[in-house]
């Protein structure tokens, strides 16, 4: 990779890390004015003497210089806030100002909803997303989107056809042979394009069914959890995919850890909670080494007992920032632990977990986030 590309590669990473922050926070947050220059002298150095960039967003791929950018998350994320306003050209002329990069990170802030037209300045130049249909055929002849819902089947109906193919991954996983990524990445294609076409897809969650089952149960729950938590951040493409696929591998760590501990009714003796608490490292060290996973499944799977104060495990040296994503799984694999019933405690009512997570929030939980998420859930009534 070229110098040039580096820099163009890390102006996109520091100016979607800023959209981010500017979402969960505002736009004039620290940490949101601190990546904004970051992404100027990024900028700066990838414009070099040519003075000006350009990026041309084409069939869900980011083009510079004639060649597609890699789709990694923070160009993933580039390309669906582009999108949502309506952007198919970004030119980023010389002599850019600090204001402007804050003005195009609020622009990638914007929902669907409130997108509105983005408005050039003296050194950004937008210019439109043009949709284009095969030869012969117009939008008015296009598949209506209710039509097209009709044809995914229900996260529920995904859940009992998918079950058997789960297991078998997991039972692979547990013998320590290779997983199949694509086998779990169909499964994540499913649950996010079934998201789509239910009004409450929250209500497909699956109740434990028995033992044998609850790492998939979990494992499913806690993706549709983090897919609902993500769409609320207005993440979507490749990267919400990505974040799917992180879900659904955050526990294999525990294929490694024996039944006897797992299903224990009782307390955990030390040497039970010392085996118990190495399963994120063994995880993450078994999705490192198998070709295909992406690298925010490996961060998900070690990160996800951490807490927002630092406590939990794996115990780590500061300064260590939990990934946003990390602290999501967190999120919906404490609510859904505390959901299901297990051999030593029933399970707890909506009210009862929320005011637990209300409690924790700043703590263990990332305040905002967790706030975000109970909104969501509480208009469930079938988790009441």
């Amino acid at each position: 990779m070229t110098p040039r590309l580096e820099n163009v590669h890390a102006f996109i990473r520091r100016l979607t890390t800023a959209a981010a922050n500017a979402a969960l926070y505002s736009l004039g947050h620290r940490q949101v004015s601190h990546l904004c220059n970051l992404a100027q002298v990024h900028l700066q150095r990838a414009q070099g003497t040519a003075g000006e960039i350009c990026l041309l967003l084409v069939d869900d791929q980011l083009i510079f210089d004639n060649l597609p950018l890699e789709n990694n998350l923070s160009v993933g994320q580039m390309i669906q806030g582009l999108k949502r306003c309506g952007v198919g050209t970004l030119k980023l002329l010389s002599g850019i100002e600090i204001e402007e990069i804050r003005d195009l990170v609020a622009v990638l802030t914007r929902g669907v909803q409130n997108a509105g037209e983005a408005v050039s300045s003296s050194h950004i130049r937008y210019g439109k997303l043009e949709l284009r249909y095969s030869e012969g055929r117009s939008a008015a002849d296009d598949t209506t989107t209710s039509q097209l819902f009709e044809q995914f089947p229900t996260l529920a109906e995904i859940q009992e056809d998918e079950l058997a193919e789960f297991i078998d991954l997991y039972r692979t996983a547990r013998k320590h042979q290779r997983l199949n990524v694509v086998g779990i990445s169909d499964i994540v294609s499913g649950f996010v394009d079934a998201f789509s076409s239910n009004a409450d897809p929250l209500l497909a969650l699956a109740p434990l069914r028995g033992l044998d089952e609850y790492t998939y149960t979990h494992s499913t729950n806690v993706c549709v959890l983090n897919l609902a938590q993500a769409r609320l951040l207005g993440i979507e493409g490749q990267a919400l995919h990505e974040i799917g696929v992180a879900a659904m591998l955050h526990d294999v760590g525990k294929l490694f850890v024996p039944a006897e501990i797992l299903q224990k009714p009782a307390q955990l003796d030390d040497r039970e909670w010392a085996i118990m608490q190495d399963h994120p490292r063994k995880g993450a060290e078994y999705l490192f080494s198998t070709p295909g996973v992406p690298r925010l499944a490996v961060v998900t799977a070690y990160e996800h007992h951490m807490r927002y104060d630092g406590s939990g495990y794996p115990k780590v040296s500061r300064p260590w920032q939990q990934h946003l994503v990390s602290q999501m799984t967190t999120i919906s694999d404490f609510f859904d632990a505390l959901r299901t019933h297990r051999s030593y405690r029933e399970s707890l009512t909506l009210d009862a977990v929320a005011g637990i997570m209300l409690e924790q929030a700043g703590t263990s939980l990332h305040p905002s986030l967790t706030r975000n998420f109970l909104t969501a859930i509480s208009q469930l009534d079938s988790l009441k």
